[in-house]
């Protein structure tokens, strides 16, 4: 999600200091979305950065926050965002207690890492939380990521998660038995088979999800 975020945000006319990563999965990946963006330590870009993104799974976030602000690395007045759906601000407040300002995204996509999340973003919505004042900040970051903004509560953020997650696993898990149930029948490519269906029945369900809630309303 990091490189997806920060191209972005770099398309958007944000400057990008850096990017971290890891393994050579995750450098392979800023190199495709991120071009000549330099691989720093994490200390480092914090340190040099105004605005810091947190894209890391939700059980390191925790962390990583806290061992940032134990090092003294948190820089005052600077914006600090992180995309995990569970958490809101909450997490971040070891960050604010060194003079950070907190906000809290999380785009409804399923990331792939590639530049086709780049189209998806742009319809997709995205969860803000933040504190007052610096709500209109949240919402015009994720504007200038592609998204819809979506005010989302501090207290409410584990169920938007868990929103998006009742979604996506049993698709993800039903689309791999499917693909695997072709490939025993023989069809070599069945993402080309399945790929149009589930679309097309994602779709339908869709429609009928917001028409059965305009049923409702006009009821």
């Amino acid at each position: 999600m990091g490189p997806v975020l920060g191209a972005a945000l770099a398309g958007a006319g944000h400057a990008l200091v850096g990017i971290t990563a890891v393994s050579q999965e995750s450098r392979d990946r800023a190199d495709a979305m991120l071009p000549g963006v330099p691989v720093l330590p994490v200390p480092d870009l914090v340190e040099r950065s105004e605005l810091v993104l947190l894209a890391v799974p939700d059980t390191e976030l925790p962390g990583l926050v806290e061992g940032l602000a134990e090092a003294g690395v948190w820089v005052a007045g600077q914006l600090v965002v992180h995309t995990a759906p569970a958490f809101g601000t909450g997490v971040l407040l070891p960050a604010v207690r060194r003079g950070a300002i907190p906000v809290a995204l999380a785009p409804a996509v399923a990331f792939t890492g590639t530049s086709v999340d780049l189209m998806r973003l742009r319809d997709a919505r995205c969860a803000v939380t933040a504190p007052g004042p610096v709500l209109p900040i949240g919402q015009a970051l994720a504007v200038e990521m592609g998204c819809e903004p979506v005010v989302v509560a501090e207290e409410d953020r584990p169920a938007w998660a868990e929103a998006l997650e009742e979604a996506v696993r049993p698709l993800e898990r039903a689309v791999r038995s499917a693909a695997a149930r072709l490939g025993r029948l023989g069809v070599h490519d069945p993402e080309a088979v399945l790929g149009p269906v589930t679309r097309s029945a994602l779709d339908r369900a869709l429609e009928r999800t917001g028409r059965s809630g305009r049923d409702e309303d006009e009821g």
